[in-house]
């Protein structure tokens, strides 16, 4: 055998980056499944998972549906970063840059449309938000979401109070019998810091008085006027918040691709020293060959009808080393 030693300067796989991408992605894992149950709980609740026809009567959004879908997006993001971090996985690392990337792609998209088209965008949100007050005792969750939203930016209805009459609760047509007829809900009324509890029926008959009566007692103003001028006081807040995601995924996409370069670098390392291996440990010379052949056998080289010895041996290692 040769006493040439080779050294090889094995790359290797960033244990830093393997571990931390592995722990990123399994709290995201464990997020995502927590949002999906308690998506199917709400569900389980509400009689959704007994009547799956349910899904569809409904005339506005499901809140659970935010939950369903950010939970299935997180737990399906978690389980391929986590587990092809783990086990070094290509596939699973790969899916996980290019779904991250996607979904990057897919958040700068709609930022650049909703600044180019911001009437447009205004006009669906409006439309979006009359959808819903329609639905407004149609769904629990929903009524919660629209409480809290008129709460927190101080509004009623989309563009104002009179949206509230396309729900059929209350609206000022003569054939409502509702004791909620031109009311609006308690969400719209203006508050007093001394009332110690809540009081549910304040917006009742609000919208029979006039316009500025009524500002006494009730938020005027709409929700998405509301919404637009709170985004412009928080514009740096929310701005930071988006360019902090954005970032978190490029280094998550930057993450899994250089550990997928690793795990390539290693395989095609121990490729080439397997090649190098065969060509210069177990591949024999020709001096070695005939060293191992007998005194008798090279006495037979040069006889009539043989061949050398050497011959024999070649084919023979053709045979074995394709």
């Amino acid at each position: 055998m040769p006493s040439k030693h080779h050294h090889f300067q094995e790359p290797e796989v960033g244990c830093c980056g393997k571990y931390f991408l592995f722990g990123f992605n399994i709290v995201f894992w464990v997020l995502g499944a927590l949002f999906l149950a308690i998506g199917l709980w709400a569900w389980g609740e509400k009689g959704v998972l007994s009547n799956i026809s349910a899904l569809t009567d409904l005339g506005g959004l499901d809140p659970v549906w935010l939950f369903m879908v950010v939970g299935g997006i997180m737990s399906v993001l978690g389980f391929a970063g986590c587990i092809g971090a783990l086990r070094e996985n290509t596939f699973l690392l790969k899916f996980f840059s290019m779904f991250l990337g996607l979904i990057f792609f897919l958040e700068l998209a709609t930022g650049i449309l909703a600044f180019v088209f911001k009437d447009w965008i205004r006009d669906q949100l409006n439309l979006f938000i009359n959808n819903n007050v329609k639905a407004y005792r149609d769904d629990i969750d929903l009524q919660n979401l629209i409480d809290f939203a008129q709460e927190y930016w101080s509004c009623c209805g989309a563009r104002g109070p009179n949206d509230w009459n396309l729900n059929i609760y209350f609206n000022c047509t003569d054939l409502n019998p509702s004791r909620e007829r031109c009311g609006v809900p308690f969400s719209c009324c203006v508050r007093d810091p001394a009332e110690d509890v809540l009081n549910t029926q304040c917006g009742y008959d609000v919208r029979l008085k006039l316009e500025l009566e009524q500002q006494g007692f009730i938020h005027t103003k709409g929700c998405v006027g509301q919404f637009e001028k709170w985004l412009q006081d928080n514009l740096i807040v929310v701005a930071g918040v988006f360019v902090g995601i954005a970032l978190l995924q490029i280094f998550g996409i930057c993450l899994a691709q250089n550990l997928v370069s690793d795990i390539k670098a290693v395989k095609a390392n121990w490729s080439k020293w397997n090649d190098d291996f065969e060509n210069h440990w177990l591949t024999p010379t020709i001096s070695e060959v005939l060293s191992t052949v007998g005194p008798q056998q090279n006495s037979l080289v040069g006889a009539p009808g043989l061949a050398p010895p050497c011959q024999h041996v070649f084919f023979g290692l053709g045979g074995l080393y394709p």
